[in-house]
């Protein structure tokens, strides 16, 4: 399943691209998420890996090149495309160099360049993920990695958290995050 995160502070823009990947993917296995607050947005960033992510440039409080540089650093493997009505040379630059975003998509869009940027972005995700996981699978057949470790880590990708037991002092499992 491919998880894909939009956010733009355009509530129509962000269900016009939603509805336009699904007539693009009908039949993919797409998990979209949209965000009207780059906030929000966010915290979900820090919750679940995404594939793609995809943001407005000009938003209210947070433009998308400062957004994508925290989605950078938290899922540096997230393909980052940037959405904007902008084709200022400047704003594409400096979205390109500041956060790594791999594709400009321009506002308003064409379906074949939107299935064109999409596929392309989702080939780089596979590639960067098999890249990644080369170095773990030679260490398994090495010996120096358990499989238990390396499905771990996969699991630990896909679902940041899940692996983590918060234990109380008697043994028991405590099942509700109470450090907050």
């Amino acid at each position: 399943m491919r998880r894909v995160l939009i956010l733009d502070d355009e509530i129509n823009v962000l269900h016009a691209l939603h509805r336009t990947l699904r007539q693009i993917f009908p039949d993919k296995d797409f998990r979209i998420e949209n965000f009207s607050d780059p906030e929000q947005a966010l915290m979900r960033v820090g919750e679940v890996t995404f594939d793609i992510v995809v943001s407005d440039y000009w938003m209210p409080g947070l433009n998308g090149i400062d957004f994508f540089k925290t989605v950078k650093s938290i899922q540096p493997d997230a393909v980052r495309l940037i959405l904007s009505a902008s084709t200022e040379f400047a704003t594409v630059m400096e979205a390109i160099n500041q956060a790594e975003i791999f594709k400009f998509i321009t506002k308003p869009w064409y379906l074949e360049d939107l299935k064109s940027i999409f596929l392309i972005a989702i080939e780089r995700r596979d590639k960067a993920l098999e890249e990644r996981h080369l170095p773990d699978e030679l260490r398994m057949k090495r010996g120096e990695l358990e499989p238990q470790e390396l499905e771990a880590r996969r699991l630990e990708e896909q679902e940041p958290g899940i692996t983590k037991v918060n234990w109380e002092a008697d043994g028991s499992v405590n099942l509700y995050d109470d450090t907050e």
